[in-house]
C-alpha cells in the first residue's frame, strides 16, 4: 500500500487552514488511490452476517490507517443471541488544536458471502458498481481519502481526528452501538459517511423507527365441536392490524406498517395465540414516543373478550431531526460556496447509525460520502466523478469545524 505524507514525515505539521483550491487539488490528486481502496473495499465480501468476512476488511482498514499515521485499534464485540459479528476499528490522529472531530462509517453490507465473486467491481463511464460500492464501501474510503488529503496538505489544526469504522450497522447496529457511543464522548462534531443522495444532497434528518411485537393470547377450543369455549386470538389480531395501521398518518411523517402477521395451526382448532410484527417511523421523537404510548394503551382494551395482548418494544431508534444537524448543515453549505458545489440538505425515511450519534447530543451530519444510489440491490452503483470534490468537501469541513465553525 502506497505511502503519503502525514505528520509524521519529515516535513512538520503546520495548522494554517488550506484554500479550498489547494483541499480540491489535493483529493484531485489522491483520486486514484479512492478509486484503489474502493475496489479493494468492495471486492471483499463482508455481510452483517458473515463476521470472518467483516473482520478481513476490518483488517485491511486497520493496516490502512497504521500507514497513514493513525494509532489504530481494533475491538472485538461480543456475541448477541448466539450470533458472531465482526469488529469496530477505531484510527485516532492528534493535532495542534482542541476540536474532537469523528468520522465515522460502516464496513458490513447486505450481501451474503460470493457475492464479490459473482458481481465483481466494475468501473464503466465514470461509474463504479458492486456489492457495498455505495453502501458504505465509498464512505469507508471516503474518511480514509479525506485524513490523506489533510495530511499532503500538513494541516493539523484539529485537537483530535477520530475514524470509527463499524461492523453491523445494516443489521441496526446491536454491538456496535455502545462502543460508538463511548468513543464519540467529548466529541465536537459527528461526520457519518454514508453516501450522499443520488441528486447530490447531503442528509440533515431522518425517521427515527421501532421495531414492536404484539403478541395475542387466546384460548383453544375445537372450532365445530365447542367454540364458544375458544378465545380467537386471530380475530383480535385483525382488528389491531386495523387499529394500528390507522396511527398512519394521524401527524405527519408518521408510518406504521404491520409487516407480518400470523396465527393459529389448523383451520378446525379456535386460535390460540397470534403475533403481529410492526415497524414504527416519525421524524419526530416526540411522536414517535406518543405512537408506542398508543400501540401500549391499546393493548390494555381487547376487542375479543378473554383475550391478553403483549406488547415487546424489539428495538427504538431515535429519529435523525434537523436541530442536531442544523449548525454543520450551516459550515457544510459555507464550505460547499467555496468549493462551488450546490446541494440541500435531504430529509429521508431510512436510518443510520448517525440517528443514535445525534441522540448523544453530538453535532451530526450525515450523507457525506461521495454520490451514489441503488442501495442494497444487485444495481448498487457510485459516480466516482463525484469522488474528488466530495472529499474535498469533507476535508473542507474538518478543517472549517477545526478552525472554530459554529457548530453548536
Amino acid at each position: 500500500m502506497g505511502r503519503v505524507s502525514t505528520a509524521t514525515d519529515a516535513q512538520p505539521a503546520i495548522a494554517f487552514p488550506p484554500t479550498p483550491a489547494e483541499v480540491f487539488s489535493a483529493a484531485n490528486d489522491l483520486d486514484q488511490r479512492f478509486r484503489d481502496d474502493l475496489a479493494a473495499i468492495v471486492g471483499i465480501d463482508s455481510g452483517s452476517d458473515e463476521p470472518d468476512g467483516v473482520a478481513r476488511l476490518a483488517d485491511w482498514t486497520a493496516e490502512a490507517l497504521r500507514e497513514d499515521g493513525f494509532d489504530v485499534e481494533t475491538i472485538p464485540t461480543p456475541d448477541r443471541a448466539g450470533r458472531r459479528y465482526g469488529p469496530v476499528v477505531v484510527g485516532r490522529r492528534r493535532g495542534s488544536g482542541s476540536a474532537r472531530i469523528v468520522l465515522f462509517a460502516h464496513l458490513d453490507t447486505v450481501f451474503p458471502a460470493g457475492t464479490a465473486a459473482d458481481r465483481p467491481f466494475r468501473i464503466e463511464g465514470g461509474i463504479a458498481t458492486g456489492p457495498g460500492v455505495c453502501d458504505d464501501g465509498a464512505g469507508v474510503a471516503a474518511a480514509l481519502a479525506a485524513s490523506r488529503v489533510l495530511a499532503s496538505l500538513r494541516y493539523s489544526g484539529f485537537g483530535e481526528l477520530v475514524i470509527a469504522f463499524t461492523p453491523d450497522e445494516e443489521v441496526g447496529s446491536p454491538v456496535s452501538r455502545e462502543l460508538l457511543a463511548e468513543i464519540l464522548e467529548g466529541a465536537d462534531a459527528a461526520l457519518c459517511l454514508e453516501c450522499a443522495r443520488e441528486n447530490g444532497d447531503l442528509v440533515g434528518a431522518r425517521k427515527g423507527v421501532a421495531d414492536v411485537l404484539v403478541t395475542v393470547r387466546g384460548r383453544a377450543a375445537h372450532s365445530g365441536v365447542e367454540p364458544e369455549r375458544g378465545v380467537n386470538a386471530a380475530v383480535e389480531a385483525a382488528r389491531l392490524v386495523l387499529d394500528l395501521q390507522a396511527l398512519s398518518d394521524s401527524v405527519d411523517g408518521l408510518t406504521v406498517n404491520v409487516g407480518r402477521l400470523e396465527s393459529g395451526t389448523r383451520a378446525n382448532i379456535v386460535p390460540e395465540t397470534a403475533q403481529l410484527h410492526l415497524e414504527v417511523r416519525s421524524v419526530g421523537l416526540t411522536e414517535l414516543i406518543a405512537a408506542l404510548e398508543a400501540i401500549d394503551e391499546r393493548s390494555r382494551h381487547p376487542f375479543v373478550d378473554g383475550a391478553f395482548i403483549a406488547v415487546e418494544r424489539l428495538d427504538v431508534c431515535p429519529p435523525l431531526e434537523r436541530d442536531a444537524t442544523d449548525a454543520l448543515a450551516a459550515l457544510a453549505r459555507k464550505v460547499g460556496d467555496g468549493l462551488a458545489l450546490d446541494f440541500e440538505f435531504a430529509a429521508t425515511g431510512g436510518a443510520s447509525d448517525a440517528n443514535f450519534v445525534a441522540a448523544l447530543g453530538v453535532p451530526t451530519l450525515d450523507g457525506l460520502g461521495p454520490v451514489g444510489g441503488g442501495d442494497h440491490g444487485p444495481d448498487e452503483w457510485l459516480d466516482l466523478t463525484t469522488a474528488p470534490e466530495r472529499t474535498a468537501l469533507l476535508a473542507g469541513l474538518i478543517v472549517a469545524i477545526a478552525e472554530g465553525g459554529p457548530i453548536r
